[in-house]
């Protein structure tokens, strides 16, 4: 089973995470699932950028991002070239790094 390591972020996972993730699960799912409270304002349908994240190992065992998901990360605080929005890529069978961007174009958060 591959691991998901979440690189420390200030507010969302101060210490960081090393989770056990299925193949299959979106990013957003299992951190989600393992009380990493990524935001999703539009509640995974991939209509914004409040759940981007950078991919800092194991971008390339990704499937590649559809056309939607890629026009709404242009739209996303600190795009960099391995941007992904967590509720549209899923785990495969390499281990990931991710890094929580500090910002997000949400204006509002209901967990602050």
């Amino acid at each position: 089973m591959p691991q998901v390591i979440f690189l420390p972020h200030e507010e969302i996972c101060p210490e960081g995470a090393a989770i056990d993730v299925e193949p299959g699960t979106t990013i957003c799912d299992a951190a989600l699932k393992h009380g990493i409270e990524i935001e999703h304002a539009c509640e995974k349908s991939c209509a914004c950028t409040t759940c981007h994240v950078i991919v800092r190992e194991g971008f390339d065992s990704l499937q590649e991002a559809e056309e939607v998901e890629e026009d709404m990360l242009d739209k996303a605080w600190g795009l960099e070239p391995e941007s992904r929005l967590s509720c549209q890529a899923t785990v495969g069978d390499e281990n990931l790094v991710i890094e929580i961007p500090k910002y997000t174009i949400n204006m509002v958060s209901e967990h602050h």
